[in-house]
């Protein structure tokens, strides 16, 4: 038999690349080491954050599953900056860990066309630089017309304790050699990465009393557009306490023992999620640094030290825990480590997220540089869909950046490629004003339907909604306040001005201090929060937003622009060395993702522009 495509690897990546494949009705097998960890959660038990909700949300918007299940699984749901602008919105949820697997595993056993195989993978069968299939340890043969690589930090990885070094994957795992051997092999640039986890402490040890609790929201919030609340959720306590100037005493005494300053550790840790020992080095001026506590599961009895990441010894982690008020008499339960791994420099892969050297062979997740669940779904999620869309001989889907923080994160790697773990960061969006939490399914619900991953129902559900949200444009518009006694005093009430003629309910949105509710107010048939908020952000923002899409449209100018894959920079005459050089090596498709390229300028561009006019003509290009 021969399989449309084969997903090596059940993580948050591998999940979703092998749903999106089955789901687009092709013979799909998954294979992973351990069925019962489908998805888990290694390091923190939470899916969300800044940037990253919204790409939960993305996922949700193109079919994908990540969303739904954290819907289910989640224990505490808050909405980050709610106080701020809409384009840094973003939801966070402590999700169960031993709940969300247990979902993920029903969800792909319900999945037809998906076919789960629990095995380990040894070795990929390549044939004239096209990939035809994967060899399992034990040496059986399955073949399949695309590949998807979502091997998370499986590969060659070693746990780091202090000055020892233990050769397995996450949670004790066993860890995979043959694959990243063989990529080697073949030409591929192999890197060294490092990530981290803190240690995980007993419940039941903790002195509350010293620490300040963090709840979630009241209000119900939702990854997923579907809006399904799952009301037997519990609303769990995080708790925030402080790192002390004893804790930074006992890590500056100690440096040499961690693995990471000891010289164990060979591959390179990610910048913006330190461990602890490189947070006290490196902001040495900062006399205390924020710990959050947090739940891991109803099941057990285990606590997160979030921000608490170390690779040093357990005596050490044992004295250094102890003194973090409300930690005094703690118990560790498992101890905090870090894993090196290998991974692939990403410019070695097209948009697609398929590799350049070898064909129908797709990457995505944590072999391509990037730390996160929610990056690596994003990541898996494009590459089912467009392996897939490769099989029926179809153009394949790629967000741009002005479309989807997932078009960010995929550009930004195969355009720059990693030096460390990569991490999406709003600050990485240029149009993040476009790409915010509320409008994700009005950015990319179509993409999903016509690549056959949203429904029916649910993509009649999309129109009207975007239908109630015209009509209440509309409505805003054309309903006028009356400047009468009852509607100022309203006003005053709201600390806003008297009117004193009639006024649209659009124009008084404009106003800072009106907010939805007052929206309501005035038009109490519209009772869809979602929506009024929608409106409050075309309104109030609605100059910024414009600007926003200018911007945009004039880079996508660029993006229009192709560049002939078997164009020879060798024959740009005046370009930089070190511009010829990137762009040989990148091989951008168009001259929006050459712009991006470190190391090539705006006058390398403006070279490359003029070349590409008269090349098609005098070069044969």
């Amino acid at each position: 038999m021969i399989y449309d495509g084969i997903v090596v690897g059940g993580g948050h990546a591998g999940v979703e690349a092998a749903l999106a494949m089955a789901r687009m009705n092709k013979n799909t097998l998954l294979v992973t080491g351990n069925l019962n960890k489908v998805a888990s959660l290694p390091c923190n038990p939470s899916i969300g954050g800044p940037a990253k909700g919204i790409v939960v949300r993305e996922i949700d918007a193109l079919g994908g599953q990540m969303a739904k299940s954290a819907d289910e699984g989640q224990i505490q749901m808050k909405m980050l900056n709610a106080s701020k602008g809409p384009a840094v919105r973003a939801l966070r949820a402590q999700i169960d860990k031993l709940k969300y697997p247990k979902i993920m595993l029903r969800v792909l056993k319900e999945t037809k066309n998906l076919t789960l195989l629990e095995a380990l993978v040894d070795k990929l069968i390549i044939e004239n630089q096209t990939v035809k299939g994967i060899i399992l340890q034990d040496g059986t043969m399955i073949y399949s017309q695309t590949v998807i690589l979502t091997t998370g930090t499986y590969l060659a990885s070693n746990i780091l304790i202090g000055k020892e070094k233990t050769t397995s994957g996450p949670t004790g795992d066993p860890t995979t050699f043959g694959i990243s051997k063989q990529l080697k092999e073949l030409g591929f640039e192999v890197i060294r990465l490092k990530t981290g986890t803190p240690p995980r402490i007993a419940r039941d040890s903790i002195d509350y009393s010293k620490m300040v609790p963090q709840p979630g929201d009241a209000i119900n919030h939702t990854f997923s557009f579907d809006e399904i609340y799952y009301d037997n959720n519990p609303k769990e306590l995080c708790y925030l306490t402080h790192t002390s100037n004893q804790t930074h005493e006992i890590i500056n005494l100690n440096l040499g023992e961690s693995a990471m300053y000891g010289g164990v550790v060979e591959g390179v840790g990610p910048r913006y999620c330190p461990s602890i020992e490189d947070k006290v080095v490196r902001f040495s001026d900062k006399e205390r640094h924020q710990i959050f506590i947090e739940p891991e599961s109803m099941e057990i009895n285990e606590m997160y030290v979030q921000g608490f990441s170390t690779s040093l010894p357990r005596h050490i982690q044992e004295m250094m825990i102890r003194t973090i008020p409300g930690l005094e008499n703690v118990k560790i339960i498992r101890y905090a480590y870090a894993i090196e791994y290998d991974a692939i420099n990403p410019v070695q892969l097209y948009p697609t997220l398929e590799t350049k050297m070898i064909s129908n062979l797709f990457c995505a997740g944590q072999i391509n540089g990037t730390s996160g669940y929610e990056e690596a779904a994003g990541q898996g999620l494009m590459a089912g869909i467009n392996a897939a869309l490769s099989i029926d001989g179809k153009e394949p889907l790629i967000l741009q950046r002005h479309e989807a923080y997932i078009g960010v994160l995929i550009d930004d790697l195969v355009t720059k490629g990693v030096l460390d773990p990569y991490r999406l960061l709003t600050s990485r969006a240029e149009h993040r004003l476009l790409l915010r939490n509320d409008n994700a399914d009005l950015r990319l619900r179509d993409y999903g339907y016509q690549v056959g991953l949203v429904d029916d129902k649910t993509y009649q559900r999309y129109q009207d909604k975007k239908k109630s949200f015209d009509d209440l444009v509309k409505k805003a518009e054309e309903t006028k306040i009356m400047p009468n006694a009852e509607n100022n005093a309203y006003l005053s009430q709201r600390n806003s001005s008297p009117i004193y003629e009639s006024v649209s309910v659009a124009d008084l949105l404009k106003r800072p201090e009106i907010s939805i509710e007052d929206v309501m107010h005035f038009i109490p048939e519209y009772t869809n929060e979602d929506i009024i908020e929608q409106l409050e952000i075309k309104i109030k923002y609605e100059g910024y937003i414009q600007k926003a899409l200018r911007e945009a449209e004039k880079m996508q100018r660029l993006e229009y622009k192709h560049i002939p894959d078997h164009i020879d920079y060798l024959k740009i005459k005046n370009i930089s060395s070190e511009a010829r050089e990137k762009l040989n090596r990148v091989r951008p498709k168009t001259v929006g993702q050459a712009s991006r390229i470190s190391g090539v300028n705006p006058a390398d561009i403006s070279i490359l522009l003029v070349f590409l006019e008269s090349g098609v003509l005098n070069h044969g290009l």
